[in-house]
């Protein structure tokens, strides 16, 4: 018998250990506590409840403050907040809360027991009300105690009521020396809680924002119910703690460990919502930023809002006459942003050189350098005067963040690569990222609006937007409107072999007395900043087409891009007129095969026959196409479709690192 008495009192502790808050994960109150919620629409006004609440308790904890440690402040000094006229009290409500609070044993099983019982009555409330709702049942019976400790000295009724309620017990003189610490622990818990619950109560309404413009509130939002847990709780053993020193029986309530979770609780409250007010700040910039664009506004309203945060300096550098101006420079000019981080380089920078060239006497057009730094030092700001040194055109002056960075990023697509954005006089977007079409076409452009690119685009002259203001020779040959092969590869046995057939084919006698002639071209025996130049084309030149209507001239850019990193490649044009490009396995075989296709040349046409001997070769080889993009500024499309086969190619990602400070980005 005394065996099984021992079995069911060990059983019952090991239960009881099991719902000591104090031993709980989050996760596990969560879960225990998810179970007293009904999500409905219980609705009352909370608000003028809180209200209510914190008149309350804030008078009520400055009294104590005043009879415990003799402070000398004035009730008078402090000014309520006023509830609704037509507020009805939740009394009922309120007492029931107030009578599962009250005469409790001290312990934490017992008190996490009356919190979930709280819970449930309250299960129909959302997690703030629930909050608001137990601190208002305590505040009920805190503000009596001390209203009553206040009036007794002066007034019958309250002496009588306060005897009933032991409020001599705790005042008296000899009780306040004994339990003054006891008594300024538990107030200050209470001003902490009610702080708690004002947080919580403030983080509830910030969720009229949502997720996606403050994602900050996610995390915040997931935490309240356990939140709202611990401020119940701590109520519940203050009032067991009050009820101790009032009755003088029973056992202490240990408070520390509620008074250091719920110091823990406000910390992060205040950090969460100080970063989610950051977000909502940043968020309504972002909104007004976005209606400046899409509303006719003069340009230099535009650019100070995008540019400058409240307190910044507003002034531009002149490069020209290396002297500080004032942004009223800009008013209703024709503006184009240079944007960039400060890796920007030479060959970057000489890409505008000849726009500023032209622009400098049209008072009309101007351009403006927009560092973005996301954090300044004494390394960066030298580096910046030294760039800012290398432009003739204006730069923002300003060491700080650029206000409309996230804009920047998410709207115009910025990837620390340069880019060119055209604003008209009233602030107006005409081309989102001119960078590549200037980069391509150059002043042939001017003035980079969107209609310029869709104009240009049409255009099936392309190559020697490429590479023929890069090579005096080619040049000369698309004047004279000449065939040009123009090649290249990784693989230098591939270009001798390609080499010595293109020369043969080339000299051909048969195609000499036709007057077609061939000029070769390998790009990998110039140097290499030619190299760079040739591919860093093609790539602008895929950027400019990349979200257009898939056409002939699009393809065989795409195609040619795809050629980047292969063995071998080719290219023929007729002038500056792509007749076709190549693999370096099927073109090869092209050139090296002209004896079977020399007839048709001559009968067909040199174009068709050289067009048509290709595709039969491309026909009988598989070759997986690679499509590697960097990492550039701009919105690139979400699929591209196979410039040989036209399927919607796979998509890849992978990075490159070439030791320098920055990291490319890649998409395959």
């Amino acid at each position: 018998m005394a065996a099984k008495h021992s079995l069911k009192s060990l059983f019952h502790r090991s239960s009881e250990s099991e719902h000591n808050p104090l031993n709980m994960s989050d996760e596990q109150i969560l879960e225990e506590i998810y179970s007293t919620h009904v999500h409905s629409h219980t609705k009352f006004d909370v608000d003028s409840l809180f209200v209510l609440v914190e008149n309350t308790l804030r008078r009520s904890t400055l009294i104590v403050d005043n009879v415990v440690q003799g402070s000398k402040s004035s009730l008078e000094q402090l000014e309520d907040k006023i509830p609704q006229a037509n507020f009805n009290s939740p009394l009922c409500t309120l007492r029931q809360i107030s009578s599962e609070m009250t005469c409790k044993p001290a312990g934490e099983e017992i008190a996490h027991k009356t919190t979930m019982t709280i819970l449930v009555k309250l299960s129909n409330y959302e997690w703030d009300a629930k909050a608001v709702l137990t601190l208002a049942a305590f505040a009920m019976e805190y503000g009596e105690f001390w209203l009553l400790a206040q009036h007794q000295p002066t007034d019958p009724i309250a002496k009588s009521v306060a005897f009933l309620k032991r409020v001599p017990v705790l005042t008296r003189p000899a009780a306040l020396q004994k339990h003054r610490q006891a008594i300024v622990e538990l107030n200050n818990l209470v001003k902490t809680t009610l702080q708690v619950i004002e947080l919580i109560f403030e983080l509830e309404k910030l969720t009229t924002f949502g997720t996606k413009d403050v994602p900050a509130l996610l995390p915040a939002i997931e935490q309240i119910p356990v939140d709202v847990y611990w401020a119940i709780i701590t109520i519940v053993t203050i009032e067991t703690q009050i009820d101790y020193l009032t009755t003088e029986s029973g056992n202490k309530q240990d408070l520390s460990h509620y008074g250091q979770k719920i110091n823990i609780i406000l910390s992060k409250l205040r950090k969460q919502i100080m970063l989610c007010r950051q977000q909502i700040e940043e968020a309504e910039y972002h909104h007004r930023l976005r209606k400046f664009f899409q509303t006719p506004t003069e340009i230099m309203e535009v650019f100070k809002f995008l540019v400058f945060s409240k307190d910044a300096p507003q002034l531009l550098f002149d490069g020209a006459t290396k002297t500080t101006i004032e942004i009223t420079e800009l008013k209703k000019k024709n503006v184009f942003l240079l944007i960039s981080t400060l890796d920007i380089t030479d060959e970057e920078i000489s890409v505008l050189r000849p726009v500023y060239e032209y622009i400098k006497s049209n008072d009309q057009y101007k351009i403006v350098w927009i560092p973005i730094v996301e954090e300044w030092t004494e390394k960066l700001n030298k580096r910046f005067e030294v760039l800012k040194s290398k432009m003739p055109w204006y730069a923002v002056q300003h060491y700080g963040t650029i206000a409309g960075y996230k804009y920047i990023k998410e709207e115009w697509h910025f990837k620390k690569k340069p880019m060119v954005v055209v604003l008209n006089p009233q602030g107006k977007v005409q081309h989102a990222n001119a960078f590549h079409l200037i980069h391509v076409y150059g002043m042939k452009a001017f003035p980079f609006t969107i209609g310029d690119q869709e104009r240009i685009d049409r255009e099936i002259h392309w190559i020697g937007s490429v590479v023929g203001d890069s090579h005096p020779h080619i040049s000369t040959w698309i004047r004279e409107q000449k065939y040009i092969l123009i090649y290249g590869g990784s693989d230098k046995e591939w270009i001798q072999q390609f080499t010595k057939y293109a020369t043969t084919f080339a000299n051909d006698s048969t195609l000499k007395e036709a007057n077609i002639q061939i000029e070769l071209f390998c790009v990998e025996k110039e140097d290499r900043n030619f190299l760079r130049r040739f591919w860093s084309g093609i790539e602008s030149l895929f950027v400019t087409k990349a979200n257009n209507t898939v056409d002939a001239v699009t393809q065989e850019v795409q195609r040619m891009l795809s050629y980047k990193n292969e063995t071998g490649w080719a290219v023929l044009c007729k002038g500056s007129y792509v007749v076709m490009s190549g693999h370096g396995t099927t073109i090869l075989k092209t050139v090296s095969e002209f004896e079977k296709w020399k007839e048709g040349a001559m009968k067909k046409g040199f174009e068709p026959s050289f067009k048509e001997h290709h595709e039969r070769i491309v026909r009988t080889t598989h070759r997986c196409v690679h499509l590697e993009i960097p990492n550039i500024a701009g919105k690139l499309p979400e699929t591209i479709k196979c410039p040989e086969c036209g399927r919607t190619m796979e998509i890849f990602i992978s990075y490159k690192c070439c030791h320098s400070d920055s990291t490319s980005i890649a998409i395959h």
